[in-house]
């Protein structure tokens, strides 16, 4: 890998940090496409994982005092059951038709439920297990889980302050099946270094932007994300149609 590759691989890895930590999502949406491009769709993939990982553990260890293991519990239950039906469904579906409807579902949901409290079906441990099941769903077969926690999250008004750390948690149990199930990446000894390097940074960044950041402005940084991811999945389904 070059040192530019590096070099554009640590700025994506620290922009994706700092968003992860003042919103509790993000670090996949931003720098994945990136990763993917510089190392290849097979490890870049597994490098996001690993990184991911590596975001939601130290974020969850600065913010876990706010956490709410159940909610986060009832979350990944679903999810990691829907992975094997993901994968099955990304197997003999066409991706673009599939990366189209998705980013499709999560966009209308998000506009409804931004539009209408009616809309808001996400409520209760019902919603959870439907919220942790389509994220888990997208997680392996379009790479973006965080749309559907974000719903969730609006749907239910959830607290950011409880957001951050639970997503973390969520996360985390859903980026180690994917890892226990993929492996590790294959990355110079020297280029893993650099990006945990900036990763670091960019959660430091992201500390400090916390602080600054109303919960009310980070809630609106969560659904625009949101809505990014699901214009991203659609744009990418619709490109490789």
């Amino acid at each position: 890998m070059s040192l530019a590759g590096v070099s554009l691989l640590a700025m994506s890895v620290v922009a994706g940090a700092g968003t992860q930590r003042v919103t509790g999502l993000g670090f996949a949406l931003v720098s994945s496409p990136l990763l993917v491009l510089v190392a290849g769709p097979f490890n870049g993939v597994l490098l996001a994982n690993v990184l991911s990982l590596t975001v939601n553990l130290v974020v969850l260890a600065m913010t876990w005092r706010e956490v709410e293991v159940r909610r986060a519990l009832l979350l990944l239950a679903p999810a990691l059951c829907l992975v094997p039906v993901g994968a099955y469904v990304a197997r003999h579906l066409r991706p673009p038709v599939l990366l189209v409807l998705i980013g499709a579902l999560v966009v209308i949901a998000l506009v409804a439920v931004l539009a209408s409290d009616r809309a808001r079906v996400f409520r209760g441990p019902g919603g959870a297990a439907v919220a942790g099941a389509l994220s888990g769903f997208m997680n392996v077969t379009a790479g973006v889980g965080g749309p559907a926690m974000a719903l969730y999250a609006v749907s239910t008004d959830w607290d950011h302050r409880r957001f951050v750390p639970s997503v973390q948690l969520y996360s985390a149990g859903l980026n180690l099946g994917s890892i226990a199930a993929k492996g590790l990446p294959h990355v110079p000894r020297s280029t893993l270094l650099v990006l945990l390097t900036a990763l670091t940074g960019g959660i430091v960044v992201g500390n400090v932007l916390a602080r600054r950041v109303s919960p009310d402005q980070a809630r609106r940084a969560v659904v625009a994300l949101a809505l990014l991811g699901g214009l991203a999945t659609m744009v990418k389904g619709v490109l490789t149609w």
